[in-house]
């Protein structure tokens, strides 16, 4: 787990100062050790960095400012083989192969022996020399066996590539640029800015799939030229053509399992989810689990007790979540785990605020309670989490998903919005649930953000000039079933948002989180069950309800499904500080002629729910990002 960085300028070399800011950039994410490799006049060099180990900085020379035509940077967040051997750019014994990968590979023992069987000789204990070989073995077939969540770049100096590549579901997230100049790539956008070909410019197409989805759906980013390498793809770039291709190494199965009953649905999940947490638990540091207090993460606790007797686990505490964290503290000790509660108040929030707003990158409709989980993590010394994250949206999880037979049956009255003649909420709320003609939409809706007409609303009209408002090239496969919405819950509610802030949430403090329930084996599976195993259109998570039942106590199992977020609208109304900071930020943005003034002061004077305050809050989350990555 770590932060990666690099650059290949195609016509010319560069100062080594980009990447030596660039790797600064992300130095929360490995804080244990940094190392550099450049490629100059065809020559391939390992360097140390300021804050290198001492045993790679007595190997490798300290890297200073010289020019070159790629280079890759590394920081380090020492897991699996603490060693120096673990260093990272690790190169090949003939040093024609060299990467750097962000990540950890839970099946890397299996293929590590399937490599020793076919001749190969291991110098470490890592899963990063796994993956090295296991490319030497297998090129691009390697993809398709790697069992994890991994970002990471290889530099092929014989066959004159780099390959950048990204794992199943988006768990690593891996941003680049590309130019006529070269390509630049990171881990974190942060990284990318400190790149002398970068320059920093609004997308405000990326804005817009922001604002109404809560996050930017990927590829874009918010960021002009700076795009999300898509999960389960890698892109290759031939380095005496300069070519850039990118190819998919993964599709959820199209196929369904038939000849298969319930019960034996719900006995090979708990098989498949033992193994994971199995594998999961594996690592040379300690390892927790964070326990919401809901199904998912509990589930994770009551089974990982038989593969680790000592496993410890804690729960943040936050505003109304009384219920959560006693169903946690009674579960914890029916389990006979260790268990603390960690309480995030109004003056926990408020204290680093606007550090965290702008830690994400782009504008966020919600307060992350993952951030000081992180936190909390760090200060007990805990590098690896294990996170119920990824349940909801692969068994069906969402209170929304529920709607879906009744959204299936009223889009055939859609017409009924052209008779709606009055312009008060309500009526615009008709309308626009009327509007929802595709399951992109009515993914959409689910989302508590702004609509279109709102987004349109607020914008100023050159602004809104330079978006474009056709989202179709994002839509799926568009079936009209729950396997329709799966798909899109499955590439935009988990890829391109719960697992990126997860990731950026973690990394902000050296902190690994990791996904049992996300396991390859598990993904295909569940995804090739019959659908009516998986969605009954009354109660959430069936099938995984069936599997927790033995495990878990009925507090648990009965408790109403609730989001793990801070609660919005209540730290807003109560909090006086929270008011003054939201209007001082405001007034900053109306300054800024893109939104229109009487819009957002009609917004703010009228807050009566949950999606009104949602509203307010992107529009100062924008704000807080503006500042952060476009005021010098």
């Amino acid at each position: 787990m770590c932060g990666i960085c690099g650059y290949y300028s195609f016509h010319k070399s560069i100062s080594t100062e980009n990447i030596t800011e660039m790797n600064r950039a992300i130095r929360h994410r490995g804080p244990d050790d940094e190392g550099f490799w450049l490629y100059v006049n065809n020559q391939g060099c390992s360097f140390s960095g300021n804050d290198s180990i001492p045993a790679i900085k007595q190997q490798f020379p300290l890297l200073g400012n010289e020019n070159s035509d790629i280079a890759l940077g590394f920081r380090r967040l020492s897991i699996i083989d603490l060693s120096e051997k673990g260093h990272q750019p690790m190169t090949s014994e003939n040093e024609q192969t060299i990467i750097t990968f962000n990540g950890e590979i839970y099946n890397f023992r299996k293929l590590r022996k399937l490599l020793e069987d076919s001749g190969h000789v291991f110098r470490s204990l890592s899963d990063t020399e796994v993956i090295l070989k296991s490319y030497q073995e297998w090129g691009y077939g390697m993809f398709e066996k790697l069992d994890g969540m991994f970002a990471m770049c290889i530099v092929d100096i014989a066959d004159q590539k780099i390959i950048l590549a990204r794992d199943r579901v988006g768990m690593k997230p891996l941003f680049y640029y590309q130019s006529n100049q070269g390509l630049v790539w990171a881990s974190e956008i942060k990284g990318l800015l400190k790149n002398e070909f970068v320059d920093a410019e609004i997308n405000w197409n990326g804005v817009y799939t922001n604002f109404l989805f809560q996050t930017t759906l990927a590829p874009e980013t918010c960021f002009k030229g700076i795009f999300s390498l898509e999960p389960a793809s890698f892109m290759t770039i031939d380095l005496q053509t300069q070519k850039v291709t990118t190819q998919k190494f993964w599709e959820l199965p199209a196929r369904t399992e038939k000849n298969i009953t319930e019960s034996e649905a719900v006995k090979k999940i708990d098989a498949l989810l033992s193994e994971s947490i199995s594998e999961q638990l594996y690592a040379d540091v300690p390892v927790a689990i964070m326990m919401s207090g809901g199904i998912d993460s509990t589930l994770l606790a009551a089974k990982s007790k038989s593969f680790n007797t000592g496993i410890k686990t804690f729960t943040i505490s936050y505003p109304f979540s009384d219920e959560e964290i006693n169903n946690a503290v009674l579960a914890a000790k029916k389990f006979g785990v260790s268990h603390q509660v960690n309480e995030v108040g109004d003056k926990e929030v408020l204290e680093h605020l606007k550090e965290d707003i702008q830690h994400f990158e782009e504008p966020y409709s919600s307060l992350e309670v993952l951030v000081h989980a992180a936190d909390y993590a760090k200060n007990q010394h805990l590098k690896v989490v294990l996170s119920g994250n990824g349940a909801d949206e692969l068994f069906g999880g969402y209170s929304h998903t529920l709607k879906l037979k009744k959204w299936l049956l009223m889009r055939n009255f859609n017409f009924a919005r052209h008779f709606i003649f009055t312009t008060d909420k309500f009526s615009e709320k008709v309308k626009n649930y009327f509007s929802q003609k595709s399951m992109f939409d009515f993914f959409r809706q689910s989302q508590v953000s702004m609509s279109p007409s709102e987004v349109k609303n607020v914008l100023k009209s050159d602004i809104y000039s330079h978006i474009n408002p056709d989202l179709s090239a994002y839509h799926l496969s568009e079936s009209s079933n729950y396997s329709g919405y799966f798909e899109y819950d499955m590439k935009y509610s988990l890829s391109s948002h719960h697992v990126f802030r997860d990731d950026l949430s973690a990394m902000k403090y050296g902190v690994e989180f990791r996904y049992p329930y996300l396991s390859n084996k598990m993904i295909d599976y569940v995804a090739s069950l019959p659908e009516h195993f998986r969605f009954n259109g009354v109660q959430n998570k069936p099938l995984l309800r069936r599997t927790a039942d033995r495990y878990l106590p009925s507090e648990v199992l009965n408790m109403p499904k609730r989001g793990f977020s801070f609660p919005l609208n209540h730290f807003i109304k109560n909090e006086k500080k929270v008011r003054i900071f939201i209007a001082e930020n405001l007034e900053s943005l109306k300054k800024r002629n893109f939104f229109k003034n009487d819009v957002i002061d009609q917004w703010w004077s009228n807050l009566e729910n949950e999606y009104d305050w949602v509203k307010i809050w992107q529009l100062v989350t924008f704000e807080l990002w503006y500042q952060k990555y476009f005021e010098k």
